[in-house]
This record gives structure tokens, sequence and C-alpha cells, in this order.
């Protein structure tokens, strides 16, 4: 199993970035994105049921940042609208083998990609 997380860069405060993760090995139940700003712990960020009929943000970006998958080309997607400086992190995607959204939050991955950087300048 592997995943393969991209798309990060540098942004001014209220620009937009899209982060990608290709997933292969196997199928999921779970997918989803954390992060982990300088000196703090890894915190949930989004999740989505495989086939995208439950999601779950935690409170600081819903209504900013939007996970989605393809399933042609078995890609997830991280789409981040109006960022923020505290937006400021290492994003990781997650695959979990089963469970919800929710229980991505609480329990994390079963499977993590690599880290990307986001960084959002004020």
């Amino acid at each position: 199993v592997q995943l393969q997380a991209s798309g990060g860069g540098l942004v001014q405060a209220g620009g937009s970035l899209r982060l990608f993760c290709v997933a292969s090995g196997r199928t999921f139940g779970v997918y989803g994105w954390f992060r982990q700003a300088p000196g703090k712990e890894r915190e949930f960020v989004a999740a989505s049921s495989w086939r995208g009929d439950r999601k779950f943000y935690t409170d600081s970006v819903k209504g900013r940042f939007t996970v989605s998958r393809d399933n042609r080309n078995n890609t997830m997607y991280l789409r981040m609208n109006s960022l923020k400086p505290e937006d400021t992190a290492v994003y990781y995607c997650a695959a979990n083998r089963d469970g919800s959204p929710q229980g991505m939050a609480v329990m994390g991955g079963d499977y993590w990609g690599q880290g990307t950087q986001v960084t959002v300048s004020s």
C-alpha cells in the first residue's frame, strides 16, 4: 500500500491550493487529510467515505476546504480556499481499511502518505 501526496507550496493569505494524494495497493473505506504545524501535534483536517456520501471536516476549515476523490485515477484531493496563515503546516493524506470519516478523525489513519508543506504568508 502506498499513498503519495503532493501539491503543497507557498501562497498568500486568501489564496487557494489543491493537494493531491495518489493511492495504490488496495481499496479503502475512508480517506482523509491531517496536518502538523511547527511545534504542534498532528491534527485532523477532513475525511470522506470512499464513495463520497459522508464527509467530515474540522470546524476551522468548514466552508473553505473540500475533500474529494477521482475514481478514474485513484487520486484523493484536498481543495483549500481562503487560506489563512494559521493553515500553514505539513499536510498528510491518510486512508483506512474501513470505518467512518468521524472515526478517522478520532483514530487516525491505517496508512499514511508522506507530508507536503503548505505555507500561507500574511
